[in-house]
C-alpha cells in the first residue's frame, strides 16, 4: 500500500496519505509483536530480557496511540470529502493533512514515553512470567510488588483521552456524513457515498472495541483468556485485515496497481 501511494500520482490525495501512514502503523505494531510471538509459538525459548520487555512495550504503545488519532483525522477527512466536496481541496489542504499527521505521532510518542517510564519506575520481585503473549500494560503490571496506583491512574487518563476524544471526532463526522447521505436522491449516489465510508467505519469499530474491552477497566479485572483473545485481534487481526478493507475492496487501488505494474513493464521495455 505504501509503495503504491507513493508511485501512483493519482494517489496523491489526503485520503491516501493517512492511508499510507495507517499501513505504516499497522506494519509497524505488528512487527513489533508477531516476530517474538511466532517464535514463542515454534521453539522452546520464551524468554525476554527486562529491557527488550520495556521496548517492545515502548514501541507498541507509540504506533497504537498514534493510531487512535490517524482513524480519527481520516474520518474528518471522509467528513470533509462527503459534506463539503467543493470545498474539500482547501479544506483538507496538505499543511493540515501533515498537521494532523505530526500530531498524532507527537501524542502517541509522548503518551508512551510518561507511561513507560512510570512502568520502569516500579520494582518487580514477583513471578518473572508474564501471563500473555506481549508485554502488556495490564499482565506486566500484575508482576510489580510495589504499589501501582499512581501508575494506573495515568493509564487510565490516558486511555480515556485516547479513546473519547477520537471517538467524538468519529462520531461527530458519522453523524453529519450520515445525514448528509440520507439528502442524496440518487440511490447510486447513496451507494458510493455509504462504500466510502463503510471501510473506515468497520476497521474503526473492531479496533476500538477491543481496545476498550481491554484497557479501560481496573488491573484486577484482567482475564487471561478473555484479554488474550481481545488482544490478538487488534494487534495481529486488524493489520492483516485492514490491507483487504481498505485497498483490495477499492477499485482505485487496483486501478494504481495495473498502472504501476504497466509503467514498469514500458520501463523495462524501453530499456
Amino acid at each position: 500500500m505504501i509503495m503504491i501511494i507513493r508511485l501512483d500520482l493519482q494517489l496523491h490525495t489526503p485520503m491516501y496519505f493517512f492511508l499510507s501512514h495507517l499501513s505504516f502503523l499497522d506494519l509497524g505494531y505488528s512487527t513489533v509483536i508477531t516476530p517474538k510471538t511466532l517464535e514463542n509459538l515454534l521453539t522452546s525459548n520464551k524468554y525476554i530480557s527486562f529491557t527488550g520487555c520495556f521496548t517492545q512495550m515502548a514501541f507498541f504503545l507509540f504506533l497504537i496511540i498514534t493510531e487512535y488519532f490517524m482513524l480519527s483525522s481520516m474520518a474528518y477527512d471522509r467528513y470533509a470529502a462527503i459534506c463539503n466536496p467543493l470545498h474539500y481541496p482547501v479544506v483538507m489542504s496538505t499543511r493540515l493533512c501533515r498537521v494532523l499527521v505530526t500530531g498524532s505521532y507527537v501524542i502517541g510518542f509522548t503518551e508512551a514515553l510518561v507511561v513507560v517510564l512510570f512502568m520502569s519506575s516500579l520494582h518487580f520481585c514477583k513471578s518473572n512470567v508474564i501471563y500473555h503473549f506481549f508485554c502488556d500494560l495490564f499482565p506486566v503490571l500484575a508482576l510489580s510488588c510495589s504499589d501501582t496506583g499512581d501508575t494506573e491512574i495515568v493509564i487510565f487518563i490516558f486511555a480515556c483521552f485516547n479513546v473519547i476524544v477520537p471517538l467524538i471526532t468519529i462520531s461527530v463526522s458519522y453523524g453529519s456524513i450520515l445525514s448528509t447521505i440520507l439528502k442524496i436522491k440518487s440511490t447510486a449516489g447513496k451507494r458510493k457515498a455509504f462504500s466510502t465510508c463503510a471501510s473506515h467505519l468497520l476497521g474503526v469499530t473492531i479496533f476500538y472495541g477491543t481496545i476498550i474491552f481491554t484497557y479501560l477497566k481496573p488491573k484486577e479485572s484482567y482475564s487471561l483468556g478473555k484479554d488474550q483473545v481481545a488482544s490478538v485481534f487488534y494487534t495481529i487481526v486488524v493489520p492483516m485485515l485492514n490491507p483487504f478493507i481498505y485497498s483490495l475492496r477499492n477499485n482505485e487501488v487496483k486501478n494504481a496497481v495495473i498502472r504501476v505494474m504497466k509503467k514498469r513493464k514500458g520501463s523495462k521495455q524501453f530499456k
